[in-house]
């Protein structure tokens, strides 16, 4: 006997019930029309994740259980169990559950046991956990159920198999971070192999604010070989055999096994999809750049034609009387081979404008960063002038070592909407532009070999300021991503004057970073909701 699973991996929007619906029941319909027995969705597929403080209003739980109404009454003629996950509210206590739906009623009920409470996750501030196993049969087969953060621990899987459960199905959210499905793998064989069970899990796919779904649904067999993997950072339909019954064991037949593509193409894939639905979900007509002929533009500039089409994507070049010329020739030789809208506005008029206005106040003093930032800022107020009058959002385009030491000017080039590249390190920017040009060469060669400059002063270069960009990185991963102690870092080898050093910026620049927009995470430790240091502290390290 053989019962062919569905796993929808479902690209669904935080309180679309109508839309979310709707893609459930497509899905079902889709899964029911190849012959599938059960329909597994990921977690609070309904509501979409995460719902965050919309979990404290009455009324979102009201619109779910509309919602799931309509899910019974339009699925009732299918001769297929559903699994949707879904936000449940009685008695006062509010739950992570998953329903399991069977010919228009509600035939199983679990509540998420581990509820996690760290990286980016703040499940306990919503929820209760539950204690109970579900376990329902379908053709002879007993499958557990278990939401996602349940599998990372031994607990709930062992709970599922003492109630008889055979092969366990898993309603996934699980964010995107570097190399996170070899993790997931690894854990589904520690916990849910190791009960010698076959499991299969549907992942949300999606961008959500900061967070990006990966998806790669699969499916294990019962000693843990991968048996199937849906498709990556899009919507899939992953169906699987799970054999058994009769007192054979339950296994999962080979499938379709999607591949894991590099770390820079995922990367990459992470930051087309999060732009895209950031701009998608939130009806915004367009994007908007300041291209300056430098790297870290160039990359954002890429990311946003892949993501929008080259229609949808604005750049503007804002020159100012230290811009090389090359930084001219560059930019607009990358804006016409991407073909999108490019426009040049000198800002030299406005700074003089600046310099006299304050020059009786400037009086006596010698130019340093004021009038360096004051040329960041003429820029950013001339783009969020154009996104005003046009409706487009202007994508800030600093990277993750500049947000973590400061090379940064609050309301200059921070100005923005949707940071694409604040959680990338300056040494993988280059690493995901030489990937990018790998697929055409979009990105004009000396961009990415000249030296990085603001160009805010003559003959600047980001190393007068910083340490190299290798060093720099490694010193803001072992600090920042890794909680590593200074001393820990010194002993991996870096220079004691820059450990020190970026140490130290990481920590005076807090105020800064909490001003920064929302943008895409794809380390295990981001700025934003991952970071959450005081700006206001005497301690040291």
């Amino acid at each position: 006997m053989t019962v062919l699973i569905a796993a929808a991996q479902l690209n669904q929007i935080v309180g679309d019930f109508s839309g979310n619906a709707g893609r459930i029941i497509e899905a079902a319909r889709a899964a029911a029309a190849q012959g599938a027995r059960v329909l597994l969705t990921p977690e609070l597929s309904l509501c979409g994740y995460p719902p965050e403080d919309l979990l404290l209003r009455e009324s979102f739980y009201a619109s779910a259980e509309a919602a799931l109404d309509r899910i019974l009454a339009e699925c009732q003629g299918l001769d297929l169990h559903l699994v949707v996950g879904a936000p449940l509210r009685r008695d006062g206590e509010r739950r992570n559950a998953a329903l399991v739906l069977h010919r228009g009623q509600v035939v199983g009920e679990y509540h998420k046991r581990e509820l996690p409470n760290y990286d980016v996750f703040d499940e306990q501030r919503y929820f209760q956990p539950g204690s109970q196993p579900l376990v329902f049969a379908v053709d002879g087969v007993r499958f557990g159920v278990v939401i996602c953060e349940d599998f990372w621990f031994a607990a709930a899987p062992q709970a599922a198999r003492q109630a008889g459960a055979e092969a366990l199905l898993v309603l996934n959210a699980s964010p995107y971070h570097l190399e996170k499905q070899h993790l997931r793998l690894d854990v589904a064989r520690a916990h849910v192999s190791a009960q010698g069970m076959p499991m299969i899990a549907a992942n949300l796919v999606g961008g959500q604010d900061e967070l990006v779904f990966d998806g790669f649904s699969f499916a294990l067999g019962r000693t843990g070989e991968l048996a199937a993997q849906a498709k990556g950072f899009e919507p899939d339909l992953l169906l699987v055999g799970i054999t058994g019954g009769a007192g054979a064991p339950a296994d999962a037949a080979p499938g379709r096994r999607e591949p894991v593509a590099s770390l820079e193409a995922q990367v990459y894939q992470a930051l087309v999809l999060g732009v895209r639905d950031y701009l998608g979900k939130n009806g915004f007509p367009g994007a908007l750049i300041g291209l300056s002929g430098g790297v870290d533009s160039a990359l954002v500039l890429a990311v946003a034609v892949d993501a929008l089409g080259a229609d949808r994507v604005r750049a503007v070049m804002m020159p100012s009387r230290y811009t090389a010329d090359i930084s001219w020739i560059d930019a607009r030789d990358m804006a016409a081979r991407l073909g999108v809208r490019y426009d040049e506005i000198p800002i030299a008029p406005v700074f003089d404008a600046f310099l006299g206005t304050l020059a009786a106040e400037f009086a006596g003093r010698q130019p340093d960063a004021t009038e360096e930032n004051i040329q960041a800022r003429i820029r950013g107020t001339l783009l969020m002038a154009l996104s005003n009058k046009h409706g487009s959002i202007v994508l800030t385009t600093g990277n993750k070592s500049e947000m973590a030491v400061g090379y940064c000017t609050l309301y200059g080039d921070m100005a923005g909407g949707f940071a694409v590249i604040k959680d990338i390190a300056k040494t993988l920017v280059y690493r995901l532009c030489a990937y990018r040009n790998g697929l055409s060469p979009v990105i004009p060669e000396r961009i990415i070999t000249r030296p990085p400059s603001a160009e805010l002063r003559p003959d600047q270069k980001d190393q007068d300021s910083l340490p190299e960009y290798d060093i720099l990185d490694g010193i803001m991963r072992m600090y920042m991503e890794e909680d590593r102690s200074s001393d820990d870092i010194l002993a991996a080898g870096y220079p004691r004057e820059a450990v020190e050093r970026v140490v130290r910026l990481i920590r005076v620049n807090e105020y800064k970073r909490r001003q920064a927009p929302v943008g895409i995470r794809v380390t295990r430790r981001a700025f934003g909701r991952d970071w959450r240091y005081p700006i206001t502290s005497r301690f040291r390290d």
